[in-house]
């Protein structure tokens, strides 16, 4: 089941980390606004290396792709929204690349620049 959510990040809340029976861990929480005439704002959650890879901020126009888990603890039910992938909007805002980043190539499959026709 492929979810996912477009719109406006309004804010990016402080960073979260704990231990517990898998190790130590890392999450921390956007506000994603939605467009439309009924616009809704929806806490998603980022989890460990995904916090550092996507780098969302505030103001950017973003697509999340997400999970939607629920847990039951103490006979309460409590739901998640995480994001797994995000993907910047043309336009949106968003960060520039970091300087130590590489651009990407245009054709994924010419990395090295050569044509050699290998199949890998």
């Amino acid at each position: 089941m492929g979810l996912q959510i477009t719109g406006e990040v309004t804010n990016v809340l402080e960073e979260e980390t704990g231990t517990g029976r898998n190790g130590t861990w890392r999450k921390r929480a956007f506000i994603l606004k939605t467009p439309g005439e009924y616009a809704r704002e929806v806490c998603i959650i980022q989890w460990g290396d995904a916090i550092d890879k996507f780098a969302v901020q505030t103001g950017e126009t973003i697509t999340a792709h997400i999970d939607i888990q629920s847990r039951e603890y103490n006979g309460r039910w409590y739901t998640d929204v995480k994001a797994w992938k995000i993907e910047r909007q043309e336009g949106g805002g968003g960060r520039p690349p970091a300087p130590d980043e590489p651009p990407l190539p245009e054709d994924p499959g010419d990395l090295d620049g050569e044509d050699d026709e290998m199949p890998f």
